[in-house]
């Protein structure tokens, strides 16, 4: 199926624009239904939450998603506020890293120091996220500080921010499931094996999906995990022990995916980026996720890479947004700072 208009669409939608209108949700629940092979069941309702991805399916539709690529020091999570590591020297990469290598070595990087956080339901966790944007045309570039406060088990309004505007995101309602999953507890049933991960989203029925080959998984299948992983990748932060890096090894068995080279992140460090060609879309189109960047040495992820676009026709402006994780805790209360 290469008909991708309605996915662009979400991919291309403004934080900052009124929520999706009826006729559009109708043709993106459609689509998004037909690509996982959902079972049948209810129709999914398009929900916005401060992403193009967040999208919440009900019924029979699993959400099965898991991911996360932020790296933070070590500490307990009694309040204390988890800072990123400090930049590092830049450095020459390598022309002929092998993705393998790289997403391989960055999954061994997490398993070494990922710091394992127990949140209590009733608390959320806090994270700080500093965006750059360059307007492509002027060059003109301007920051951003994100502070979310994201209700553990979801049963509370979360705080969100995009590109500096918040809002409260209201929980989930009964038999709807948030995609990517933002609860701990639906994050902590998830696989942290990276086929069985992998199986979970390309069959979409979960966790408990009995699939046991990756042969038969289809071009848009594959299209369809990579977009799932790259959501939960870039908006989930912070992870269960074992998802961060059972991640990074699934994003590395996607056809498609390669490395780039000598890309700089945020802090202007050099690195070795993560993207993905998708054969689904037209040749030169960018599919979701834009870029991973990652240390050439220690394979450390340093931040994203992307494109966002605002407006349309002649007022149409595009930019290049550059991102990374400042720090996060574990609170107990939305809008207090650790």
């Amino acid at each position: 199926m290469r008909d991708t208009d309605e996915l662009r669409e979400l991919r291309e939608y403004d934080a900052a624009a009124p929520p999706l209108d009826d006729a559009t949700r109708g043709r993106v629940r459609v689509r998004l239904l037909s690509a996982i092979n959902a079972e049948n069941g209810p129709a999914p309702a398009v929900r916005h939450r401060r992403s193009v991805l967040r999208i919440a399916l009900t019924g029979a539709v699993a959400a099965a998603v898991v991911g996360g690529v932020l790296v933070v020091e070590q500490g307990d999570d009694s309040g204390k506020v988890h800072k990123a590591a400090p930049p590092a020297t830049s450095s020459p990469v390598m022309q002929n890293v092998s993705v393998q290598t790289v997403l391989n070595g960055a999954a061994t990087y997490a398993r070494r120091h990922e710091q394992a956080a127990s949140p209590r339901d009733d608390q959320f966790i806090y994270t700080k996220e500093i965006i750059k944007e360059t307007n492509q045309k002027t060059g003109a570039t301007k920051s951003y500080t994100d502070e979310d406060w994201r209700s553990v088990d979801n049963s509370k309004p979360s705080w969100v921010m995009e590109i500096g505007k918040g809002w409260w995101s209201p929980p989930r309602k009964a038999n709807e499931t948030v995609w990517p999953p933002q609860d701990w507890g639906t994050l902590k049933k998830l696989p942290t094996d990276p086929k069985k991960l992998i199986l979970s989203l390309a069959h979409g029925r979960g966790p408990g999906d009995k699939g046991d080959s990756l042969s038969g998984i289809s071009e848009q299948e594959w299209s369809m995990v990579h977009f799932q992983l790259a959501g939960l990748l870039k908006l989930v932060p912070v992870m269960p022990e074992g998802l961060r890096p059972a991640a990074y090894e699934a994003l590395g068995m996607i056809p498609g995916v390669k490395a780039v080279p000598n890309q700089k992140d945020a802090k202007g460090r050099t690195g070795v980026a993560i993207t993905y060609e998708d054969p689904t879309l037209p040749r030169g189109t960018t599919s979701f996720g834009g870029y991973f960047i990652f240390d050439p040495k220690s394979y450390e992820f340093l931040g994203f890479r992307d494109a966002r676009t605002s407006g349309d026709g002649k007022q149409r402006i595009e930019f290049t947004q550059l991102s990374y994780l400042d720090s996060w805790a574990i609170v107990d209360k939305a809008k207090v700072r650790p």
